[in-house]
């Protein structure tokens, strides 16, 4: 019996090889409490309906703002930064996984990047989304033993050189610095992404699922909802402090994203 091998199967195999590079892997547990408080607040006052993968989109774009050494790609083997902060969310489309970058997310509300990221999703799920279509149509077509050398051209080309490819439908720096997918939804607590090295992305963040569990306030032992955000990190651009300023800024934004509300500046505000 013939074995099916989905696009997305067919790309994997064409990807990866066994691991040998020195990555980094850590994680952060976060009391949820205010996030959902926040959620239920925009959802009534605007009618959108957000997530805590939006506030995590938010949470790393002002952390990478922070961290401009991470913001950027390594060309010729040396950094070169980004001129502006942009983050990938991966989304399901019909059994395959699709992208949708957000660009200039530091600069955006928690309510533009969800409307946004909304918006994108439906145009790939209706096949409104040419580029999607034309980058699926190019990996059905293509051998495997093509593939995988074809993947890390274009790659390059695009995410290292900064070149938009229209034929293959590949924009140029076309994940940005960093990629998010939501395990929670699939009812993991947590896990890890690997690096997709045609990609070229020195940060993948992973949204688990948000459980009450018991923790200590005060001294007492009580129940929070609490959620784990994992993240798979390139050595070559980041180091422990760094790390400390991402950690720092998930807990501002998770823990009090009421200020998100009154800590844009005029130019934010405008946008």
């Amino acid at each position: 019996m013939a074995q099916m091998t989905s696009t997305r199967r067919k790309l994997a195999i064409a990807t990866w090889a066994p691991p040998a590079e020195g990555n980094i892997f850590g994680k952060i547990t976060i009391d949820a409490s205010e996030s959902l408080r926040y959620i239920e607040h925009v959802k009534a006052t605007t009618g959108e309906k957000i997530s805590i993968t939006h506030l995590v989109g938010k949470a790393v774009g002002s952390a990478l703002a922070k961290a401009p050494t991470l913001n950027g790609k390594i060309l010729f083997g040396r950094f070169v930064p980004f001129d502006s902060v942009d983050v990938t969310y991966l989304i399901a489309a019909d059994g395959d996984l699709a992208k949708t970058k957000i660009d200039g997310i530091d600069h955006k509300s928690v309510v533009e990047i969800a409307t946004e990221l909304r918006e994108r999703a439906r145009k790939v799920r209706s096949g409104e989304d040419q580029d999607f279509k034309k980058s699926m149509k190019a990996v059905k077509a293509m051998p495997g033993f093509i593939l995988r050398p074809m993947l890390r051209f274009t790659g390059w080309l695009a995410s290292a050189l900064g070149l938009s490819i229209k034929a293959l439908g590949v924009e140029r720096h076309a994940f940005g610095s960093c990629v998010i997918t939501s395990v929670g939804m699939l009812g993991f607590d947590e896990g890890y992404a690997p690096f997709t090295p045609f990609a070229r992305v020195p940060l993948l963040l992973l949204v688990g699922a948000i459980r009450d569990k018991p923790t200590v306030v005060d001294g007492n032992i009580v129940a929070r909802p609490l959620v784990t955000i994992t993240a798979t990190v390139d050595h070559r651009f980041i180091d422990g402090a760094q790390l400390g300023t991402l950690a720092a800024e998930f807990r501002r934004v998770l823990e009090d994203p009421f200020h998100l509300e009154t800590a844009q500046t005029p130019a934010e505000r405008a946008h």
